[in-house]
Parts: structure tokens; C-alpha cells; sequence
């Protein structure tokens, strides 16, 4: 059926395409401008005012606030002329951005399909009251995506059927396939407490379904105990496994199986899924073969093989540490079984895409319902980002139903967040990178802030490139998968996880939702640190090494790295956010 343009719903998706549009312009502005991909400069005797000149008949405007790290806060209703993101880039790509032009199409594409998605979510709001309300499955389905990243819906590779099918604004559960898969090429890790994959599946599949699965291998005259079973995502195996092992498929190496019948949620990695018919098994990270944000959403095979040593290394810690266990209690979500299949071409070219050595997996991840106490409810950090359709807040709505006064709840919200962090930084040379998606705060009944929950070890954490003593009980598999870095960048993963990537849009929520000002706002994040410090004076050697509070820190920038570095070109390893000078540190008191 069309939509005539004299019809309202044509006027009501009109309008909403032109808020969204408008809504996604000023953060490209300000993310850019962050970044130093554009140079807006303001407009003398207008305080707030900038002005942007693209060429010589087009110049934008508009009235921006700054903050802390150099943030720029753009009032979308401020932009002229037309405020399209899409024109935009059209208009300035040889010049202000300066791309190449398989870049410039390549980014219009994902433009429009992060307003795509941005439209769906716009359909269907709720207020801020329901959105409080949802638990943490249904509220992954209500969030707007990466805050830093403009075209963070991009998925290439996904159609239009694919996004209303398999997004997580679609909001609608689905029951996965699964896929037998010969021993010769798969491998299976855990934990100790599920050593042997019948563990597992006693945990995971009905006996029912176990039953179903051996016999639809013997019915093929194939020896069941010599397969591993693995969910896969429908898009990945019809558009890469299928075409990709169609020899092994033939050869009966890998055969398909019906659906375990649990239906399962795309969450805001979009590869990660909920298991929402019991809520209390396992959620699986599948391999998904799409470019969106910064990579290839796939599962690398030796960071998917060691992911249960990972998980075992860090409860470890956890465990025997009174600090971490006892006091601040936080929840680490385990990566606690994994099956790896290895492509037998593929795997063995490091030069090739490395889009190519991440096809076919699964990782089993704890779920948060099993640590949560009574009455206790867990909520992604970007979820304090949010505002309905009429601009309230998220936070303001949590503060409020608190009974706390702002500043209050803001020390409880730090209290629960860093302290965990900072001692995995100070005494283990141990970082995550705790941004929006990965770290989850764990309320009380009056939605204060008690403890912080962590999940996805293998792909964000790092640890100090300088030996400590804490390593020496570290696994030869987790030493070499884990990632390193200098102790002096080490910070950067606090920094621009949660700092800038989180911190930096909340605390003008704060300002304008909640009467405390920014400054307020970051001398109660710099309180808690010091407060960690003082509690552990042995450790004043570490808080040097890992100096989170130097007056300037680098600044990363991840917009960049598509726009001016790698492009969309295929690479052999994953790329990293990109370097452009120092911002100002507004932990540091000078």
C-alpha cells in the first residue's frame, strides 16, 4: 500500500525524517568539531555563535556550548540553512572534509541508514516514566546507539528486510539455528566448571533438543560425539557460511540443525543476543559478518578460543580479592564456554582481510539476572544518556524516584562505577574499556546506583605492556591474547571508555536536567579517585605510573579514523582509534 503525499502519516514521516536529520546533523557537527575534522569558529559580538563556511555560497550557523575535554554542545534548533547531514557531506566532502570519494559514498550510505534506524526508533517513543520502567532486555531495544560514532547504525551488508528483522530497534525476539560441526575443524573451550561441552548443553538445550540433534546427524549416517553444537546467526549463515564452507557443508563437516526453540534478542552489539524465553540462561555473542562503527562485527578465532581462559584469569582475581569481591561486589560476566571453527583456507593467510578470519563461532556469556539480588535491577551506562521525544531525562527521572538530592546520587553513581576500575587499573596493571555498552549499573529499589557489572573481557581489556608482579599467575593463552599497551596510554581506556565516551554527554545533562553545574559534575568524578587513592596509600607508586590525573590528555578520535585513515578499506588486522593531539583534563585541578 502507497502513502499519497496529501496523506498525514506521508506529513507525520516527513517530519520526523527532518527531526531526526536535524538531530543527527548537530551531532555530526559537534563530533567533528571535537574531533578536528572541522574548524567552526565563533562569530564576533554573539556569544555561542559559530559559523562554518563550506564554499562560497553555503556558510552554516549555529549556537554550540562548550565543555569539558573540548565537547561541543550544538542546540540542533540553531542550524542554518537546512540542516541535512546527508547534503552536508555532499557539499563538503573535497573541501572542509576533505575524503576521497569511495569514502564520501561509503559514509553517505551509512549515513542514511543510522537516520534509517534512528526514524524506526523515533516511530514508537515512549516517556522517559516507561522508559525507567523496562527491563534491561527491553530497554536495549530503546537506545540510539554509540554517542561518539555519527554513523553508528551503518551495518553494511544488513538490507532493509535485514535491519527489521535482526536490529535492535526491531525490539523482536527470534529462535536461532544451530549447526553441527565436525571436531576437525571446531574446538571447544570453558571454564573448568563446564570442562566437557555436555556440560554446557545440559545447561543450554533440552534433553528434548539434544535428542533432536543426534538424530538429525544419524539419520545422515554421521557419529554425533564427534560434532560440537553452535548457534548461528540466519544472515551469517545464509550470506557468509553457506557460501564460505560450502566444500565442509558438501563433505557433511558441517551440517545444519533446526532451532533450540528459545527465542533470543539482538542487543546494542547486535551480535549478542538475550536469551529472553529463560531469562536466565546463557546470552551468545555470534560472529556477524557486517561493517558497523569501526569494524567487522566477527569473532576473531584466537581471542574466541581463549575467552573462557580470559574469564578464568579475571574471576581470579576478583575472587581473591576482598576489595573486589566483597566490598564493591562487582560482576564480571563471564565468557565461561566458547566453540571456535576455523575456516581451513582462511585461518592460515594472516595477510588476507581480517574480516575473513572471524566467520563462524559462538561465545556463551553469563547473563546479569543470575547475580542480580532481590529486587536489584541492572541498566547499561548509555542508558543514563537518554531523553524522550520531549527532551526529559533519563537520569533526572532515576534522581528523582531516588528521593536523593542530585549530587547525591551522582557520588553514589561514581562510588559504584570506579572504584572496581581503578583497582583492576592500580593493582592489577589491568584496564576495560567501560563504555556505554559494556559496563551496566546495577539500582537498588529506589534506583540508586550499588554496584558496577562489566561484560565482553576478550575484545576490551587490556593490560599494562610493563611487567607487575600481578602477572605471574597469568595464563601463558590469556598473556597472549589480551592486548598491551603502555602504562602511560593504559588510562586512556577510563578516559575515553567512560570519560568521554560517557561522562562527556552526561554531565550537561546534569547541568541542564539537575542544577549541577559541569564543574560540580567533575570534582565529584576527581573526589572519588582520590578517595580510592587514600584508601590504598601502598599503592602511590601505580597511581603515578597510571597517572589519570595529568592536566592534558591525548585525544582519541574515532570518527576520524573512517573519515581520514582507513576509509572503508579492508585491512589484515583491526583498526584502532585514531591519535590527533592533547585535550585539556578536567580531573586536574590546575
Amino acid at each position: 500500500m502507497s502513502i499519497s503525499p496529501t496523506d498525514p502519516e506521508f506529513n507525520d514521516g516527513q517530519e520526523r525524517w527532518q527531526r531526526i536529520a536535524r538531530e543527527l546533523f548537530a551531532k555530526l557537527l559537534a563530533e567533528f568539531a571535537y574531533e578536528g575534522i572541522i574548524t567552526p569558529y565563533a562569530e564576533h559580538g554573539q556569544r555561542g555563535a559559530y559559523a562554518l563556511p563550506v564554499s562560497e555560497e553555503l556558510t552554516y550557523r549555529f549556537r554550540a556550548r562548550r565543555g569539558a575535554y573540548g565537547h561541543w554542545r550544538i542546540d540542533p534548533a540553531s542550524i542554518t540553512p537546512a540542516a541535512d547531514p546527508l547534503a552536508f557531506v555532499a557539499a563538503a566532502h573535497d573541501t572542509v572534509l576533505s575524503l576521497s570519494g569511495d569514502t564520501t559514498g561509503h559514509l553517505i550510505r551509512e549515513l542514511t541508514a543510522t537516520l534509517s534506524a534512528d526514524a524506526v526508533l523515533a516511530d514508537d517513543p515512549l516517556p522517559v516514566e516507561a522508559l525507567v520502567d523496562l527491563d534491561h532486555a527491553s530497554l536495549e531495544g530503546r537506545q540510539t546507539g554509540h554517542p561518539w560514532l555519527v554513523a553508528n547504525k551503518g551495518r553494511l551488508g544488513f538490507s532493509a528486510a535485514d535491519a527489521a528483522r535482526w536490529a535492535p530497534e526491531s525490539r523482536t525476539p527470534r529462535p536461532l539455528p544451530w549447526l553441527a560441526v565436525h571436531r576437525s575443524l571446531a574446538s571447544y573451550r570453558a571454564v573448568p566448571a563446564l570442562r566437557h561441552e555436555d556440560q554446557l548443553y545440559a545447561e543450554e538445550l533440552s534433553d528434548r533438543t539434544r535428542a533432536e540433534f543426534a538424530a538429525t546427524l544419524g539419520e545422515r549416517g554421521l557419529d554425533p560425539a564427534a560434532y560440537l553444537w553452535l548457534p548461528v546467526h540466519p544472515w551469517q549463515w545464509d550470506e557468509t557460511i553457506a557460501p564460505l564452507y560450502a566444500p565442509q557443508i558438501a563433505a557433511g563437516k558441517i551440517v545444519p540443525l533446526p532451532s533450540d526453540g528459545d527465542l533470543r534478542l539482538p542487543q546494542q552489539s547486535i551480535r549478542t543476543f538475550l536469551n529472553v524465553s529463560r531469562p536466565h540462561a546463557r546470552s551468545v555473542k555470534l560472529p556477524l559478518s557486517i561493517l558497523n562503527t569501526l569494524v567487522w562485527r566477527g569473532l576473531p578465532t584466537e581471542r574466541t578460543l581463549a575467552a573462557p581462559a580470559v574469564t578464568g584469569w579475571m574471576h581470579g582475581l576478583r575472587d581473591a580479592d576482598p576489595f573486589l569481591a566483597e566490598e564493591t561486589r562487582v560482576v564480571l560476566l563471564g565468557e565461561t564456554a566458547s566453540v571456535t571453527v576455523e575456516h581451513p583456507l582462511f585461518d592460515q593467510l594472516g595477510t588476507i582481510p581480517y574480516q575473513y578470519r572471524e566467520l563462524l563461532g559462538c561465545i556463551w556469556r553469563e547473563p546479569i539476572e543470575s547475580y542480580l539480588e532481590p529486587r536489584e535491577r541492572a541498566r547499561t551506562l548509555a542508558s543514563l544518556l537518554s531523553t524522550d521525544r520531549d527532551g526529559r531525562s533519563f537520569t533526572a527521572e532515576l534522581v528523582r524516584r531516588s528521593g536523593l538530592a542530585p549530587e547525591e546520587w551522582l557520588r553514589r553513581l561514581f562510588a559504584a562505577l570506579l572504584p572496581p576500575l581503578l583497582h583492576f587499573l592500580y593493582r592489577y596493571g589491568t584496564v576495560f574499556s567501560p563504555h556505554g555498552e559494556n559496563a551496566l549499573v546495577v539500582f537498588d529499589e529506589r534506583d540508586i546506583p550499588v554496584r558496577l557489572a562489566v561484560k565482553d573481557f576478550v575484545d576490551d581489556v587490556n593490560v599494562s605492556a610493563e611487567p607487575l608482579p600481578e602477572f605471574d599467575t597469568m595464563p601463558v593463552q590469556v598473556r597472549e591474547v589480551l592486548l598491551t599497551e603502555p602504562p602511560a596510554f593504559l588510562t586512556q581506556f577510563i578516559h575515553s571508555g567512560l570519560f568521554v565516551g560517557v561522562f562527556r554527554y552526561l554531565a550537561p545533562i546534569c547541568e541542564e536536567r539537575l542544577g549541577v553545574p559541569e564543574v560540580d559534575f567533575w570534582s565529584l568524578v576527581r573526589a572519588e579517585i582520590l578517595a580510592y587513592q587514600q584508601r590504598f596509600p601502598e599503592l602511590k607508586q601505580r597511581f603515578e605510573t597510571f597517572d589519570l590525573l595529568t592536566p592534558r590528555i591525548k585525544r582519541l578520535c574515532l570518527n576520524r579514523n573512517r573519515l581520514q585513515l582507513d576509509g572503508y578499506r579492508d585491512r589484515s588486522v583491526r583498526p584502532h582509534a585514531a591519535v590527533l593531539g592533547t585535550v585539556a583534563n578536567p580531573l586536574n585541578p590546575g
